[in-house]
C-alpha cells in the first residue's frame, strides 16, 4: 500500500543524493544493502521482477540480478500510520467504493454514489500536505 501511496502523491520520500544506481543481486529472496538501516523504507527501481517499495531487510523478493536504483526512503511516520489506516479502510469499504453501480433506486428510494470513490478520494485532505507536482 505504501508503494501506490507514494505513486499517487508523487512523493518517495527519497532525496536525489541518496538514490544509489549499480547493479545488485538478490539471493534467497533478500538484498544487502549497507546503505539503508534496519526499518527503513526503500524503493527498487529498475528490476524486472521487485520494483517498489519494501521495509528493510525486504525478505520474500524474487532472485535477479539486475542495473538499476535503490532509493532509502525517509518516510514520515504519519504517512506510514495513514498507510496503514488506509489498508483498513480498503478491506472494509474497498470493494462496495469500486463496485460498479454508481446509482440505484427502488420504492421512492434513490442513492448516488459520488464519482471519486475510493480510498484517493477518502483521504486526499491527509494525503495532500504530502503531494508533490508530478
Amino acid at each position: 500500500m505504501l508503494d501506490q501511496i507514494c505513486g499517487h502523491i508523487h512523493n518517495y520520500f527519497a532525496a536525489a543524493e541518496d538514490v544509489r544506481r549499480g547493479s545488485y543481486s538478490i539471493e534467497s529472496g533478500s538484498i544487502e544493502l549497507p546503505f539503508v538501516r534496519e526499518g527503513q523504507y526503500f524503493r527498487i527501481v529498475g528490476s524486472a521482477l521487485n520494483d517498489g517499495v519494501y521495509p528493510y531487510p525486504a525478505v520474500g523478493l524474487k532472485d535477479e540480478a539486475f542495473t538499476g536504483e535503490i532509493w532509502p526512503m525517509r518516510v514520515p511516520v504519519d504517512v506510514i500510520k495513514l498507510a496503514e489506516e488506509i489498508e483498513g479502510w480498503q478491506s472494509r469499504c474497498g470493494a462496495a467504493a469500486a463496485g460498479p453501480f454508481q446509482s440505484e433506486s427502488f420504492g421512492g428510494y434513490s442513492y448516488t454514489k459520488a464519482s471519486a470513490a475510493g480510498w484517493q478520494n477518502a483521504f486526499r485532505s491527509r494525503l495532500d500536505r504530502y503531494r508533490k507536482l508530478a
